[in-house]
């Protein structure tokens, strides 16, 4: 390798790549996912305190109810609270666990008076449902949109107020106004909290997907930026080589030799002037390459992405293809990693070459899913960033998504007969 051409490649290599940007992004120790995985977790483990502290008052309580009605109510709230236990382990069905207890418990409190058969004993006496009154604001605090978790927070305790005084008589009226007051409150300042949380995370995945737009702008910089060099060295060396062979040349042959060189050099120029030919790509990459740069960037995610191995066949594709695959293939992890759930989803990554010598990318999940019909046209990173990208680079998308089953995004770019890369 002549010294110019070194030169410009050892600049190359060292310039640093926007890699360690991408790190710092997804590095991040606060997302909406992780909060509310952390809120369902917190929630489940308060209840089952709660829960089990009620076990003595029903013990205490029931000869003074009727005790199938007793059975029935306590079996369905406390088989809630397992399902909302085990729903904050995996991370999955957490919303309607919640949701579930929240509705069991309104309508249990609603038909208290009918299950009480000793009315004189409950006088000056809480009900057992009143240690869960807590439980149940704090399931509309995790699962219901802030709203509808706050009039929840003010109508369920005003209805144990209700059903206390009804049950046990004007002289619990002070009692009730106490109890009802305190879990408003309570429920008020963890909807409160939850709320701030949810915010703060909210904001965070913003500026996320944000540094990666901006992440995505640098890597196409550099790696242009890398080929101009390349192209420059390559350049560099013929043409120095053709004129020390012109001012040489001494014979007719020796002329016509230097002619040679002179229109392989004028080649090599006209293919280093990109902007002259916007749609000519100046390099073509391996699928392996453009393979290990994704699973780098799925790397440096805070969730997991199961890498399907590599089959045997490479191919080379366009720089401008492989720039548009990875773009929409981070955007895909993006949205999965922020939309799919935590780190107990179950996340695949396969970048395979094509018999035809084009590459199949394909990205996973068994997480939340969505309705492709439901999305607002404002929403513009399944169409622009990932469809619309591809498109442009003459390769396809297609996105499947199942609520409750996850999603699969399937990128695919095939050469054309007249582009094809030999």
């Amino acid at each position: 390798m002549r010294p110019a051409r070194a030169l410009r490649m050892a600049s190359a290599d060292s310039s640093p790549g926007p890699t360690p940007l991408l790190s710092a992004v997804t590095a991040t120790p606060l997302t909406r996912a992780r909060v509310e995985r952390l809120a369902a977790r917190a929630v489940a483990g308060f209840s089952w305190v709660f829960g089990l502290q009620v076990v003595p008052v029903i013990v205490d309580q029931s000869p003074h109810l009727n005790p199938v009605y007793t059975a029935v109510v306590a079996s369905v709230l406390f088989a809630t609270l397992g399902w909302l236990g085990v729903a904050s382990v995996i991370g999955r069905t957490v919303q309607a666990s919640a949701l579930s207890f929240c509705a069991a418990y309104v309508l249990a409190l609603a038909t208290w008076p009918a299950d009480m058969t000793d009315v004189a004993f409950f006088e000056g006496v809480r009900p057992w449902l009143w240690y869960l009154l807590t439980v149940a604001t704090a399931c509309a605090a995790l699962a219901m949109p802030f709203v509808w978790a706050a009039v929840y927070t003010l109508l369920v305790p005003a209805l144990y107020a209700v059903v206390l005084v009804l049950s046990a008589g004007p002289e619990a009226v002070r009692t009730a106004l106490l109890d009802g007051v305190y879990a408003v409150v309570f429920a008020s300042i963890l909807l409160a909290i939850t709320t701030m949380l949810r915010q703060a995370a909210s904001q965070v995945d913003a500026r996320q997907s944000a540094a990666l737009e901006r992440y995505e702008v640098a890597v196409r910089a550099h790696a242009l930026e890398a080929e101009r060099v390349e192209v420059d060295a390559i350049v560099h060396d013929s043409v120095l080589t053709t004129l020390l062979s012109a001012a040489g040349a001494r014979t007719p042959e020796s002329m016509a030799i230097a002619a040679s060189m002179a229109q392989d050099a004028l080649r090599h120029l006209d293919t280093s002037a990109p902007l002259a030919h916007p749609g000519r790509s100046l390099d073509a990459i391996p699928v392996s390459r453009l393979r290990d740069r994704i699973i780098s960037a799925a790397r440096s995610f805070t969730v997991p992405f199961s890498i399907v191995p590599r089959a045997g066949r490479d191919a080379l594709l366009p720089v401008a293809a492989a720039e548009a695959l990875y773009s929409a293939t981070v955007q895909a992890m993006v949205n999965s990693a922020q939309h799919a759930g935590g780190v107990l989803v179950r996340r695949r990554l396969r970048v395979e070459a094509t018999a035809e010598g084009g590459v199949i990318v394909e990205i996973g999940d068994d997480g939340a899913g969505f309705d492709m019909e439901r999305i607002p046209p404002e929403r513009l990173g399944l169409e622009v960033s990932i469809k619309e990208r591809v498109a442009l680079a003459g390769g396809e998308a297609s996105i499947v998504s199942v609520p409750g089953t996850g999603t699969t995004v399937r990128l695919q770019w095939r050469p054309r007969r007249e582009e094809a890369v030999e």
